[in-house]
């Protein structure tokens, strides 16, 4: 059951696959989660997310360099991870580049990998051995 509803956000969902890796890798950056950090660097390279890219998401949505939207979107992150809510400004600000349906995938998106680090980091998973 868990896959079904996994898949439907990434890679099924409607957001743009760039966007969707942003949202992760900042997640599993903020949540210090290795294994899914360095599972999505791999996954966001067939994106377009770069080296210059995922070092912008480790200083976070103040980083230069950043579109509107892509600041908009670590923004809420940032907000979610240390509020567990968005605050009206933020609520606003996500408005401005996405619709209703779109916040709402976001949510359940930054919600499902929130967990996921949850549960990697509990269990001790370590990250995959480099493939040569």
């Amino acid at each position: 059951g868990w896959l079904r509803f996994a898949g439907r956000l990434m890679p099924g969902g409607t957001l743009p696959r760039r966007d969707t890796e942003l949202v992760i890798l900042r997640v599993a950056h903020l949540r210090r989660c290795a294994y899914e950090f360095e599972h999505h660097v791999r996954i966001g390279r067939r994106t377009g997310i770069t080296r210059d890219d995922i070092h912008r998401i480790e200083a976070g949505p103040r980083a230069p360099g950043w579109t509107p939207r892509e600041r908009a979107l670590l923004h809420a992150v940032d907000v979610l991870h240390t509020e567990r809510d968005l605050d009206d400004a933020t609520w606003a600000e996500l408005g401005t580049h996405l619709n209703e349906p779109a916040v709402i995938e976001f949510l359940l998106l930054a919600g499902h990998y929130d967990m996921l680090a949850t549960f990697v980091n509990t269990l001790r998973i370590e990250p995959d051995q480099a493939r040569r």
